[in-house]
């Protein structure tokens, strides 16, 4: 990520202002407990997600939900830094990193 902006942090609950340089894609990933609120701001930002196959194509104001122990990564669309509000809860934050192939048990 090339930027990140924590605007609240507490044991269950993360909310930061993420931003993705052009064309970045964050590594595939789940959460065991907390759920993915996607909130773009800017840019067009793809969400990919596995078990099962999705693709949501996000535009400024629009959202995506994206529940625990679903694997996920998203991706800047744009020749521009794209930018979302995430907001992580409820629950104790992981970030667990899986191959672009592998799935979870």
């Amino acid at each position: 990520m090339e930027e990140t902006e924590v605007i609240a942090k507490t044991n269950d609950l993360r909310v930061r202002v993420m931003t993705l340089g052009p064309h970045e894609t964050a590594d595939w990933h789940y959460h065991t407990q907390v759920t993915d609120h996607i909130f773009c701001l800017a840019g067009t930002i793809l969400v990919r997600m596995r078990d099962p196959q999705n693709e949501v194509r996000l535009a400024p104001g629009e959202r995506c939900r994206v529940e625990a122990r679903t694997v996920h990564q998203l991706e800047n669309l744009e020749d521009f830094k794209s930018s979302y509000l995430l907001i992580q809860g409820m629950g104790k934050y992981d970030f667990n990193a899986v191959d672009s192939g592998d799935k979870i048990q």
